[in-house]
């Protein structure tokens, strides 16, 4: 099989092809590697451990030569890890200069669950500083760059790993998202992207904005994400946060029946003050497709006060604090960075208390929403991808907004952990990706997932691939 076919196999066919013996775990992994060195101008990945990957490959390979082996259901497939996720013996530098040494003695949940499922780990996928900021872009690394556009983002925080999916450099990526982090970039790199319920899997050492983020696969199909949640998902006692495992299977689950499910399709969610209109057009063309489904699906708009100041408070008041014992190093933060924590050293200490009891009172919209409500849809992100050194949306269809709209769709549903998903939905003029988000009652995480496989089916995406790949 030719090199580059092997880097667009999914997840799933390449393991069922490992455990029988048809292409092995080493042909895999050098196919990926020589992909990732032919595309190091996309700036995905900022680490890649080869001789690690290839070690572990020729290991996977002498487990398929036993009488009996027994094998995970990851055996062999390779994955990568974003660089704010910690990684055993391998450098984890959160994206900023004072941690550009740092190696952590264990691995994070999820990545020892890869791992003890038979995955191979690739390296580490580039990020912004903590996971500040929508695009990736950082002071030691540099910028990604979008496989559909090297002179746009492919979002952030989590973009790495969405511009790693899109191009074919491995099938299965742990993502983080803390306001969007996941599903923005899955949504500008055309890809799927699922953040799981709050603590559906486990997060150790958990960053910053511990309370708001969470962790989950980013991939080419819905299925690679059911396959992958199958394995991260579960309790770990290094996280007293993380839920119990549910007794469902997240692959099965994919075909079930969506019929009777309430539906609501928003453009704006009462709370983004203005959407691209091909961006609006092109998620409500993908909403009307569940109804093809048995779904009852029907255009609200929610009365919402925005919560973003108490998100703010509690996202960027996190990030500062773990910032603020290195001010006597400036020059190694980020400049839009500095000038928050310079922000947040002035507030008065109730601050961060105040955004609390904001977002607990804030959960009560939702709440009653989705009483009535079993899905959510919306566009994932207002506008499309900014161009490369753009931090934050200053204009959307000609209207000037602050920085808040460019991740209104998102940021709700990590102070409520709900689980939200992102599936690609069509194209801008400029052939650029649009995304539609998926939102799911408190813990539903399997509607989501059934959702998302159902529009997949309905519009299938997984074959177009960018021109940089």
């Amino acid at each position: 099989m030719a090199n580059d076919a092997l880097c667009w196999m999914s997840a799933v066919d390449l393991a069922a092809a490992i455990a029988r013996k048809k292409v092995s775990p080493l042909e895999v992994v050098d196919a990926v590697l020589d992909r990732i060195d032919r595309l190091k101008h996309l700036n995905a990945y900022c680490l890649v451990d080869r001789d690690g990957a290839r070690r572990a490959a020729r290991a996977a390979e002498r487990a398929l030569t036993g009488r009996r082996p027994r094998l995970g259901p990851l055996h062999g497939v390779p994955f990568s890890v974003k660089d704010l996720v910690a990684t055993k013996g391998v450098r984890t530098t959160f994206g900023t200069p004072i941690y550009r040494d740092n190696v952590p003695t264990e691995d994070a949940p999820s990545v020892a669950r890869l791992k003890a499922a038979g995955g191979i780990m690739l390296g580490k996928t580039n990020t912004p500083t903590f996971g500040w900021v929508g695009v990736t872009d950082n002071l030691l690394f540099g910028p990604t760059r979008n496989p559909w556009n090297p002179n746009v983002t492919p979002g952030g925080s989590s973009g790495g790993a969405g511009a790693a999916a899109a191009a074919g450099l491995g099938p299965l990526h742990v993502g983080t998202d803390g306001g969007g982090s996941i599903r923005k970039p899955a949504a500008w790199c055309g890809i799927y992207g699922f953040k799981p319920s709050y603590g559906r899997v486990g997060l150790h050492p958990h960053g910053a904005a511990w309370s708001l983020s969470h962790a989950g696969p980013m991939t080419r199909t819905v299925k690679d994400a059911a396959l992958m949640l199958s394995v991260i998902a579960g309790p770990d006692e290094r996280d007293q946060y993380s839920l119990p495992a549910e007794d469902v299977s997240y692959v099965r689950a994919l075909g079930g029946s969506l019929k009777g499910l309430r539906v609501a399709y928003s453009a704006t969610i009462g709370i983004a003050p203005v959407v691209a209109p091909e961006i609006a057009a092109a998620t409500a063309r993908a909403a009307r497709l569940l109804r093809e489904s048995g779904c009852r699906v029907e255009t609200v708009e929610p009365r919402w006060p925005s919560p973003y100041e108490c998100w703010r408070d509690t996202f960027y008041g996190g990030i500062a604090t773990r910032l603020m014992p290195y001010l006597d190093r400036r020059a190694e933060i980020d400049p839009g960075l500095l000038a928050i924590v310079e922000e947040v050293r002035g507030w008065p200490p109730t601050r961060y208390v105040q955004a609390w009891l904001d977002r607990l009172a804030w959960w009560q919209h939702a709440r009653a929403f989705f009483e009535k409500y079993d899905l959510l849809l919306s566009p994932t992100v207002a506008n499309p991808p900014l161009k490369i050194g753009e931090f934050f949306a200053t204009e959307i269809a000609g209207k000037k907004v602050g920085r808040e709209a460019g991740s209104a769709f998102t940021f709700p549903f990590n102070m409520t952990g709900q689980p939200a998903a992102t599936v690609p939905c069509g194209f801008t003029r400029a052939g650029l990706p649009i995304g539609l988000q998926i939102v799911g009652r408190r813990f539903a995480d399997v509607s989501v997932l059934r959702a998302s496989a159902a529009l997949e089916r309905a519009q299938p995406w997984a074959d177009r691939r960018p021109p940089e790949a």
